[in-house]
């Protein structure tokens, strides 16, 4: 992020905002949490500080329901650190309860989607696709914190990617109580379906080789559909756009690779973590969608942060008129 990138944000979204206590705690937090030198954790701050500030005014203006935030970005894009550190900043300068969900965490389990995958399409054994996500999981889990009491348990679903499969309950996160704000953040969150007609034409080797008849594309384009009873919930749409689809294979390889180096060597030859190789592949689950989204979500999205190949905030736009 480039240390100026508190001023891209548009004059008349800083105007919304509420006033914010110090950053220098949260500074500090997040150079610890991230293991990133201070100027770099500044940096990040301030970038997204006035959104923080507007979430705050938000949440003083309808206080009785969560705020819920959806942060959309391809692959690497930086989603998951921009939901970490606009948490850190609801909570250490506005003293807001947050509770932070990925798209990641609802997914099915492996057996689910190897069982998925014999009786639908081999595809589906892949995580990643709408379809792949436990959606009644979703809802009821957003229904649940929605309506919490004080003293209300909910449990939040936790993913281990490495084991390619869902953590057991006993590791699941629990929030206490009615969080003011809902910081939901995934790949296709916030994401629409095409219409059928642009799913005939393959995108990719692996559609055109794989899912030759198309079963698998209208498969996911149906359920993407039904996902929207979930997208509904978001108060506010926030996108971090990457340059292009090459881009995010890319940085998904780095993703993989700071995975690889976090694991032991027994930990590594008993992990799903992919090559190289595997990583394309992989990847090419996801193009039409990432395609489809970098082509129509950024004329609706609430807050656009258009990203450049270093990561750096090019461009924020803003749709927000009041």
């Amino acid at each position: 992020m480039s240390k100026h990138s508190e001023s891209l944000w548009p004059t008349s979204f800083l105007e919304l905002g509420s006033a914010p206590g110090s950053d220098t705690p949260v500074i500090d937090l997040i150079a610890r949490e991230l293991a990133l030198p201070n100027d770099v954790a500044g940096q990040l701050v301030h970038s997204y500080a006035p959104l923080a500030s507007y979430c705050a005014a938000r949440v003083e203006a309808s206080p009785y329901a969560p705020l819920v935030v959806g942060i959309n970005g391809a692959q690497g894009t930086g989603k998951s650190t921009a939901a970490h550190i606009l948490q850190h900043l609801l909570q250490q300068q506005f003293d807001l309860s947050v509770c932070q969900i990925s798209i990641d965490d609802l997914y099915l389990s492996h057996a689910s989607r190897q069982k998925l995958a014999q009786q639908v399409h081999p595809l589906l054994a892949t995580r990643g696709v709408p379809g792949t996500h436990d959606l009644s999981l979703a809802i009821d889990v957003f229904a649940q914190l929605s309506g919490a009491q004080p003293g209300t348990q909910t449990m939040i679903p936790r993913f281990n990617k490495a084991a390619d499969d869902r953590c057991p309950p006993e590791q699941w996160d629990i929030v206490v109580g009615r969080p003011q704000v809902i910081i939901f953040e995934g790949w296709c969150v916030g994401a629409r379906a095409q219409r059928s007609s642009d799913l005939a034409q393959p995108v990719n080797a692996l559609e055109a080789e794989e899912d030759g008849d198309g079963a698998w594309r209208e498969f996911v384009n149906q359920r993407l559909r039904e996902y929207q009873q979930l997208f509904d919930k978001l108060n506010l749409l926030v996108m971090l756009k990457a340059p292009s689809f090459d881009q995010v294979l890319e940085w998904r390889q780095l993703q993989e690779q700071k995975l690889r180096e976090t694991l032991s060597t027994e930990e590594l030859a008993h992990s799903r973590v992919m090559t190289a190789t595997e990583i394309e592949r992989f990847i090419a689950h996801y193009e039409r969608l990432t395609r489809w989204m970098l082509q129509e979500m950024p004329a609706r999205a609430d807050i656009l942060l258009s990203l450049q190949a270093d990561h750096s905030i090019a461009t924020i736009d803003s749709h927000i008129t009041q």
